[in-house]
């Protein structure tokens, strides 16, 4: 079966394997569902990485979880949650204060302003994610769930 990806990025060389081409497919295919994400994110004032931090400190209650913690939880991965903390601290959407057990740690949390953004957005997220996924089964979206599982379950080189 030809592929819609060289056809899409316009190459004429074949990958050099079966791998490449998966992970440039997973690539494409990443940014392809995340811009509809951002584009429904922007008129909030909220980036992605933004939206993925104010979702965790929802669940997170009044203690509100460490720079790290939050680190960790991230769905994507990014260094700069001090960056990414000030940003929503700035529009009062989440607070820092210091750990009363270890001064060293900072504990963020969201604030009730932060809550109504984030409940604001629950419904069209749900809409824009069933969109996108309309075309395909129930069958199809666990088959996918699996496989892209088990792709990361691979053991980590370097």
């Amino acid at each position: 079966m030809p592929s819609r990806l060289k056809a899409e990025i316009r190459q004429q060389a074949p990958f050099r394997s079966l791998g490449e081409e998966v992970f440039l497919n997973l690539l494409r295919t990443a940014e392809a569902l995340s811009s509809n994400v951002v584009r429904l994110l922007r008129p909030l004032g909220l980036s992605l990485p933004q939206a993925n931090a104010l979702r965790i400190l929802r669940g997170t209650g009044a203690e509100g979880l460490s720079c790290n913690e939050i680190g960790e939880r991230m769905v994507t991965r990014d260094s700069d949650i001090t960056r990414i903390l000030n940003g929503l601290e700035r529009r009062k959407l989440a607070r820092r204060r210091r750990d009363a057990q270890d001064r060293r740690v900072v504990r963020a949390a969201i604030t009730p302003a932060g809550e109504q953004l984030a409940a604001l957005l629950d419904a069209p997220l749900d809409e824009l994610l069933a969109s996108q996924f309309a075309h395909m089964t129930s069958a199809d979206l666990l088959l996918l769930l699996e496989l892209l599982e088990r792709a990361r379950a691979t053991p980590q080189q370097g």
